[in-house]
C-alpha cells in the first residue's frame, strides 16, 4: 500500500473543491436555503406537523443538488462505468468522503440525508449484483431520476441485532407470496414507491439461511406503514412498518430465495466504510474549528490554548484522528482487493472506531468552545446527533466487535453469525 493519495484522487478532490465553490455554495445562499444548514437546520427540515419527516423543500434542495453532480460526472464516480459511474475505488470514496466531512456541514456532503456530490448507493449495488434484468430495467435509472425511490426493512420491533431471528414470515402460495410481520426503523418509507422487506421463508428461527428480501410495492394492500419514530437526529423518517397478508408476485424477489442476508451484508459494508470516513473528516473538523477559537479566544489575560488543559485533549484528539484515518483507508484499501466478506472484520474495526472517534471528537469541541459550543449557532450538536447513531445502525458497536471476536478467535459458527445493521 502506497501512503500517498493516488494522483488522480487528488486531482479530483480540486475539481470537487472548484465545483462546490462554483456550483454549490451559490445554491445554498439561494432563496434562505442556508437556513438548512444553520442554526434554523432542525426546524427548517422537519415538518413537526407532519409526523416530523423531512419537508418537500428540504428534499426539493437535496435533488437539485443530486442533478447538478450527476450532470457534473460526480455524482455516480463510485458505480461501475455501465451505471454512468468512473469505477471508483472505495479508497478513493474513503479519501473523498472524509475530505467532504472535513468541510463541515453544507449541501455538499450532507450528514442526516447522507447526500453527498459523490453519493453512495448501495441499493444500486445490489440491484446490479442480484437483480434480474427486468428488476434492472425497473429500478436502478429510476433511483437516480427519483422515479423509484426504495427503502429498506429488515430490523424488527422484537429483533433488531438479532436479524437471523425475525419473525416476519413469507409463504408461497401458488405464484404468489403472503407476507406477514412487522419492521421498525424501516428506512426511508415517508416517500418510497417499494421496500425491501426480508422475510424468513424457510428454516428454522437462527439460521442465516432461509431469509429472502422481496421488493414490495407500498401501495400493496396490507402494507401499513403505523407512524414515525421520532429521533434524536430529525427530521426521521424511520417507520414502523406492520405486514398484514401482503401479496406480492414471485418475480419480486431480489437475488435467490432464501439468501436475503447476502444482499444486507452488501449494503452494510457499503455504508459501514463510507460512514467511517465520513466520521475521521468530522473528527478532523470539529478539530481544526477549536483550535482556530482557542488561538483567538483571551481568558484572563492570554489565549486559550496556552492552558495545558486545552492543547493536551486536542492533541490526544489529533493523534486518534491520525490512527483511525489510516485504519479507514488501509481497510478500504483492503476492499478494493478482496472480496467483501474477506474483509469483515476490518470493516467492523473501522466503523466503529470511526463512529466512536467523531462522537467523542464533537464533545470535546462542545467542551472547549464553552457555552457557544453548546448551542445550535455552532455545528458541534449536529453532528454528534447525526454521528451518534451510527454506534447502533448498521451494527451497533457491540455487533461490530463481535465480529471482530468472531475472526480473531475463529468462533464464528453457521447460527448467528451474521453481522448486520442492528438498528434498521
Amino acid at each position: 500500500m502506497d501512503f500517498e493519495i493516488p494522483s488522480d484522487i487528488k486531482e479530483l478532490l480540486v475539481q470537487l473543491d472548484d465545483f462546490i465553490e462554483e456550483e454549490i455554495k451559490p445554491l445554498e445562499r439561494e432563496n434562505d436555503n442556508i437556513r438548512f444548514f444553520d442554526h434554523r437546520r432542525e426546524y427548517a427540515r422537519t415538518d413537526f406537523e407532519k409526523d416530523g419527516i423531512p419537508r418537500p423543500e428540504w428534499y426539493a434542495l437535496l435533488a437539485e443538488m443530486r442533478r447538478r453532480a450527476d450532470k457534473a460526472g460526480f455524482l455516480r464516480w463510485s458505480l461501475p462505468r455501465s451505471l454512468g459511474g468512473s469505477d471508483g475505488s472505495n479508497l478513493g470514496m474513503a479519501i473523498i468522503r472524509e475530505h467532504l466531512a472535513s468541510k463541515g456541514l453544507g449541501l455538499h456532503n450532507d450528514l442526516q440525508n447522507e447526500a453527498s456530490i459523490v453519493g453512495n448507493f448501495p441499493t444500486v449495488l445490489m440491484f446490479n449484483a442480484h437483480g434480474t434484468e427486468a428488476q434492472k430495467s425497473e429500478f436502478i435509472e429510476g433511483l437516480f431520476s427519483g422515479e423509484k425511490r426504495v427503502a429498506f426493512g429488515l430490523t424488527e420491533p422484537n429483533h433488531g441485532s438479532d436479524a437471523t431471528w425475525l419473525e416476519t414470515t413469507a409463504a408461497r402460495d401458488g405464484d404468489e407470496w403472503v407476507i406477514n410481520g412487522a419492521k421498525r426503523f424501516n428506512t426511508g418509507l415517508d416517500t418510497a414507491t417499494h421496500d425491501m422487506v426480508f422475510a424468513r421463508t424457510s428454516g428454522d428461527p437462527g439460521d442465516a439461511n432461509g431469509i429472502t428480501c422481496f421488493l414490495v410495492p407500498t401501495s400493496t394492500p396490507g402494507f401499513n406503514v403505523e407512524f414515525m419514530w421520532w429521533t434524536f437526529n430529525m427530521p426521521s423518517e424511520h417507520a414502523e412498518l406492520t405486514l398484514e397478508n401482503v401479496r406480492v408476485p414471485h418475480s419480486s424477489i431480489l437475488g435467490h430465495e432464501g439468501r436475503g442476508l447476502d444482499l444486507a451484508q452488501l449494503f452494510v459494508h457499503e455504508n459501514r466504510i463510507r460512514q467511517a470516513a465520513s466520521g475521521v473528516g468530522a473528527a478532523q473538523f470539529c478539530v481544526n474549528e477549536s483550535v482556530a477559537y482557542v488561538k483567538q479566544r483571551q481568558v484572563f489575560g492570554k489565549p486559550l490554548w496556552k492552558n495545558q488543559a486545552i492543547q493536551f485533549p486536542l492533541a490526544e484528539m489529533q493523534t486518534r484522528i491520525e490512527m483511525v484515518r489510516w485504519l479507514v483507508r488501509y481497510c478500504a484499501w483492503q476492499l478494493d482487493r478482496n472480496e467483501h466478506m474477506a474483509v469483515s472484520d476490518k470493516v467492523a474495526m473501522a466503523n466503529y472506531s470511526g463512529n466512536r472517534l467523531v462522537c467523542d471528537a464533537a464533545d470535546l469541541a462542545i467542551q472547549v468552545h464553552g457555552g457557544i459550543g453548546y448551542t445550535r449557532h455552532k455545528p458541534f450538536e449536529h453532528i454528534y446527533r447525526h454521528h451518534r447513531r451510527y454506534r447502533i445502525t448498521e451494527g451497533s458497536d457491540e455487533i461490530q466487535i463481535r465480529r471482530v471476536g468472531q475472526r480473531l478467535f475463529a468462533a464464528e459458527s453457521s447460527r448467528g453469525g451474521f453481522v448486520h445493521p442492528g438498528g434498521r
